[in-house]
């Protein structure tokens, strides 16, 4: 009985705190279709005959944003970005977790190191450099994506391939398998859960980020967050309908993306990073 009680409690707090992080994302879509002035005067309030505007919200952020050109930037810079990271990242953990050395150990402890340096303490250093490397691109970023996320991608690849018998890959070699077919076709196919908890976790920061992109690439290749600012008007005053509108259409792939992958981000996580 103790047990169901306490069950009972854990689902109640937990629901509760689901509902309090939903909260704020339903507020937005409601607000979508609410016409601006109704935004700023009663936010919680649901649409009503006066207030509802149906699609202009959206159709009018699209049109003011260039949002079709946005998403496209935004989509190339994620995809490959991520790619990248997951990829490149996945086998320097493999080599560091398989050959020690002294070089090893210290390229491990300076990337988990790189977890815990803050971005602003980087950014103008990053951004000139940059800028004189030619790397001011949606090409170039991609680099420093890889960069910025390779401490904690290497730190939870390197937990998970610990515990990976060594056994498998030296049977592989045994079979005929150089180091470039043991890692493709019979290590990388295990890391599948953590590689899938990487790629979630590197989406969500670099779909959303907005201060990297605008201090490398600006104006020249905008991505969503930085098109979303083009809705502020003069004299501070800001379209609250048309922001709201994109904001939502902005969650939707990162949601949809989550949804896909979520059952494995807890198993990746557990198999990776805390046994590490």
């Amino acid at each position: 009985m103790k047990e169901k009680a306490l069950n009972r409690l854990l689902f109640i707090i937990l629901l509760f705190m689901a509902l309090v992080f939903i909260f704020p994302v339903f507020i937005v879509l409601i607000n979508s279709f609410k016409i601006r002035f109704s935004i700023a005067s009663n936010p919680f309030e649901f649409p009503n005959a006066d207030t509802f505007t149906g699609l202009e919200n959206y159709t009018e952020g699209i049109k003011n944003t260039g949002f079709f050109s946005a998403f496209g930037w935004s989509l190339f810079i994620t995809v490959f970005s991520v790619a990248a990271i997951v990829i490149f990242t996945s086998m320097t953990a493999w080599y560091i977790t398989r050959v020690k050395g002294f070089f090893n150990n210290l390229l491990y402890y300076a990337l988990v190191f790189s977890m815990i340096v803050p971005f602003q303490m980087v950014m103008f250093t990053m951004s000139k450099t940059a800028n004189v490397l030619g790397l001011d691109n949606p090409i170039g970023i991609i680099l420093i994506y890889l960069g910025f996320g390779a401490g904690l991608s290497v730190f939870m690849f390197s937990g998970f391939i610990k515990t990976v018998p060594l056994g498998i890959e030296e049977a592989a070699t045994i079979d005929g398998c150089n180091t470039f077919q043991v890692f493709w076709k019979v290590v990388f196919p295990i890391l599948k859960p953590t590689a899938i908890t990487v790629a979630i976790l590197n989406t969500m920061w670099i779909w959303n980020d907005y201060l990297l992109p605008y201090l490398v690439i600006g104006n020249d290749y905008k991505t969503i967050p930085i098109a979303v600012q083009y809705l502020k008007g003069g004299y501070g005053s800001v379209d609250m309908g048309a922001l709201m509108a994109m904001l939502v259409l902005s969650i939707i792939p990162v949601v949809i993306f989550y949804l896909l992958s979520q059952k494995y981000i807890i198993k990746g996580v557990a198999s990776g990073a805390v046994k590490g």
